[in-house]
């Protein structure tokens, strides 16, 4: 991190690892990469509009009239919910809550959320809820909300409800991923889709290096991985390297998260074309295999738990399950966290000010409960009274909600801002209102480290230790964050 000088707030450094719980890269013995949105990173709009185009035409083969509807990048983002009953879009903080909603395009009145949601917890483990885990959910979660108000308008009489559109919109998703028709026009034209990185072949060859044993793990097909690969490294590494130097174990087509749960067949890619023959023998060095498991992997390397780290971009398929299965150590992969940080960097100030008009309306809040409560002993006549007059505590009330009404002005606008960053519908990724995200929590729980690209390893080393800061409290007055109530005291009433 940089330190600005003296006085001000200390710069976040926004090609950082962020890290939930202490890990010793020197104790790694092997590192495991996804590849899509890992080590190859895309071009999101570029990506998700073609995406999206796909999935319109096979509705629209269907005889649904869509031609109208258009991408729209900024109406979806990573971390929110779907809620398949009621056809709604939901960001929930960590505790399950739902605090913003939209149903379809349409922000969803306080009114209605609250009617709606006021006791209801979202819990993924429910088939109603659909967590959009990762950058590749934005086109389909877009084109579901605007569905939604289309079937609210009756537009779609074969669709049976939110629930059986989200299905089709989910099949229609996968299809076309498994066609591979948006995959080819990739490798039609890689520099349309693909933003390079010089810094990540550099980060992987120091940590092979290092002694570690580098694994490559991806549901891409074998064709696309050796392609993309070839195109994203080969270019940046010291003549005589390609790509499939630095790793120990290339698994394609992993068909995770399955791959860390189950014992699935595992094939030997016998030529570049993608040919395929069982695997009776086990792994050999410098071959490529197709499917297989995490018991396969363990198993060859002769390594288990926390000396493996896994590092990838799905929230459920790359870090949840290994870590909640496995006991393998996790890095997310966060690409959004650069521009949420800046965003946030650039409303420091104003959150410096925001903070401190709060704690003055706590204050005066504090001091107004306290001669309501006071009047409220006199009308009723229990308790002792304060040496003021009742037309003394009534003037002071009236002036602090005055002061109040004053502060409200000020805050609504900085308030309202503040969930704004970033995203005008949906605020930061990793908060929900004042509190953390849902994807927060998930985030929290399941992945020991994160950041924003495989390259920030790089100026870290293979040798670092990142340590976890000390876990903050309501109560840890010395930490920040930690606001209590402190009310004001009989005696200065």
């Amino acid at each position: 991190m940089r330190t600005r000088e003296k006085g001000k707030l200390e710069k976040r450094d926004v090609r950082a690892i962020f890290c939930n719980r202490t890990l010793n890269l020197r104790a790694i013995r092997a590192i495991g990469y996804d590849m899509d949105y890992t080590l190859i990173h895309y071009r999101v709009e570029e990506w998700e509009q073609r995406s999206y185009n796909y999935l319109k035409e096979k509705f629209e083969a269907r005889g649904w009239a869509l031609k109208r509807l258009k991408f729209d990048p900024a109406l979806v983002c990573r971390g929110l919910i779907v809620d398949t009953e009621a056809g709604n879009l939901v960001k929930a903080n960590r505790f399950g809550f739902v605090k913003h909603a939209l149903h379809g395009t349409e922000t969803l009145p306080y009114e209605k959320q609250r009617k709606l949601y006021a006791r209801t917890i979202v819990d993924l483990s429910e088939p109603r809820w659909f967590f959009l885990n990762t950058l590749f959910s934005l086109s389909e979660g877009c084109l579901f909300a605007q569905l939604v108000d289309i079937l609210d308008r009756k537009g779609l009489p074969e669709v049976l409800g939110y629930s059986d559109l989200h299905r089709l919109v989910r099949e229609a998703a996968d299809s076309a991923h498994m066609e591979g028709r948006l995959k080819g026009q990739i490798l039609n034209d890689p520099d349309r889709f693909v933003e390079l990185d010089p810094q990540i072949p550099q980060t992987l060859l120091d940590q092979r290096q290092s002694g570690k044993s580098l694994l490559l793990i991806t549901n891409s097909e074998w064709v696309y991985t050796l392609s993309m690969m070839s195109y994203a490294f080969d270019r940046f590494l010291p003549a005589g390297l390609s790509w499939k130097d630095l790793f120990d174990l290339v698994i394609v087509g992993a068909n995770k998260p399955s791959f860390f749960t189950m014992h699935n067949p595992l094939f030997e890619v016998v030529n570049e074309e993608g040919h395929l023959m069982p695997c009776i023998a086990g792994f050999r060095p410098g071959m490529t295999y197709l499917g297989g498991s995490a018991a396969h992997v363990e198993r060859h390397l002769g390594l288990s738990g926390d000396e493996i780290l896994y590092v990838g971009d799905h929230m459920f398929g790359d870090v949840r399950v290994t870590k909640d299965i496995l006991r393998w150590r996790t890095a997310l992969i966060l690409r959004e966290l650069e521009s949420e940080i800046r965003s946030a960097e650039s409303f420091r100030e104003s959150e410096r000010r925001l903070a401190a008009l709060m704690d003055r309306k706590e204050r005066l809040e504090s001091e107004a409960c306290r001669i309501r409560l006071e009047l409220q002993r006199r009308k009723f006549g229990y308790a002792r009274s304060s040496r003021r007059s009742q037309s003394a505590l009534q003037s002071t009330l009236l002036r602090l909600r005055t002061e109040l009404a004053g502060l409200d002005q000020e805050i609504g606008p900085l308030a309202k801002s503040s969930t704004e960053l970033d995203n005008q519908r949906w605020g930061l990724l990793m908060r929900a209102g004042n509190d953390k995200s849902h994807l927060a929590f998930q985030v929290e729980r399941f992945a020991d480290v994160y950041t924003s690209r495989v390259s920030n390893f790089l100026r870290a080393t293979p040798f670092v230790y990142l340590r976890s800061s000390r876990g903050s409290l309501p109560h840890d007055l010395a930490l920040p964050g930690g606001r209590p109530h402190t009310p004001a005291s009989d005696e200065s009433l």
